[in-house]
């Protein structure tokens, strides 16, 4: 029996950006993607996302008092 750690209620959804999300979440901060925060090509969550070097990572977390807030991740090698 594998355990699926994306179905665990403590991790957030991840949600791999296509090239037009992508070009359009870095315009609207106005930032590159390599000053975001780095997340791993062998981090557990991103097993099923097919990444690669270069590619953003939404991360969608819930929060009590918050509602929900979106976090963005480049996909650095691991």
């Amino acid at each position: 029996m594998t355990f699926d750690v994306t179905k665990h209620h403590l991790v957030p959804k991840h949600t791999k950006l296509s090239e037009s999300e992508k070009s359009k979440m870095l315009g609207k901060y106005g930032v590159e993607a390599l000053s975001l925060p780095k997340i791993m090509t062998d981090d557990p969550a991103l097993k099923k996302l097919d990444v690669k070097t270069g590619d953003i990572i939404k991360i969608e977390r819930k929060s009590k008092t918050a509602g929900a807030s979106e976090y963005y991740r480049v996909v650095v090698e691991g």
